[in-house]
């Protein structure tokens, strides 16, 4: 069971980065429920409860990504994106989405108009820094993205293994190339025994021709 423990030393730039995260995954849900509700003609509030239910699914399953390849099961990781992204996503969707609906001719622009495009950017840049204090709130009490980053050094372990394997490879390697390079010094030198002996027996043929003439 993870415990929570106060982090009073949590950075603006640690609170950020998570905030960034929440805000991918929101960014994502938000864009896909606006076209497909667009797409399927649905009123206004229908296709703002979409973007809002998908920016949930898609901020949750970011998170879960990093802890499941940490070796969670689905479960636990759920649980801990849960317990991380919950407040943050739920504060950064009514900042967002108060925002869009704030913007006058915002939602009725349509997905084909910069002013959609350019409100719906600063409606999450104005989330992002509302957001920002929130997770660093949480972050430094031991909650929020702090759970996510006690999960983050389990994923290491196999990685090092990998390169601790890729290491003993290169030492068997070069232990095996040993012999080889004996092989090659052995021809080497039997070249060089059989050098002389040729050369005499060259000598000995000359001689033997000289005689005859």
């Amino acid at each position: 069971m993870t415990t929570h423990t106060n982090s009073p030393g949590v950075s603006w730039r640690s609170a950020a980065s998570a905030t960034l995260h929440c805000l991918t995954g929101c960014a994502i849900g938000e864009v896909l429920g606006m076209v497909i509700g667009t797409a399927l003609g649905l009123p206004q509030l229908a296709t703002v409860a979409l973007a809002v239910a998908l920016a949930f699914v898609f901020g949750y399953a970011l998170t879960m990504r990093g802890v499941l390849r940490a070796g969670l099961g689905f479960r636990q990781a759920l649980k801990v994106a849960l317990a991380a992204d919950t407040l943050s996503i739920t504060v950064m969707e009514i900042i967002d989405n108060a925002a869009m609906l704030s913007i006058p001719g915002a939602m009725h622009a349509g997905l084909a108009s910069w002013y959609f495009w350019g409100s719906l950017a600063v409606a999450l840049a104005l989330a992002f820094v509302v957001t920002t204090p929130v997770n660093r709130w949480l972050m430094s009490r031991g909650k929020g993205h702090a759970v996510v980053h006690a999960y983050h050094g389990h994923g290491d372990h196999g990685d090092h293994g990998e390169h601790g394997g890729h290491d003993d490879h290169d030492g068997h390697s070069s232990h095996d190339g040993q012999p080889e390079q004996a092989e090659h010094a052995g021809h080497a030198s039997h070249d060089e025994h059989t050098a002389p002996e040729h050369s005499s027996e060259h000598a000995e043929h000359a001689e033997h021709h000289g005689t005859h003439h």
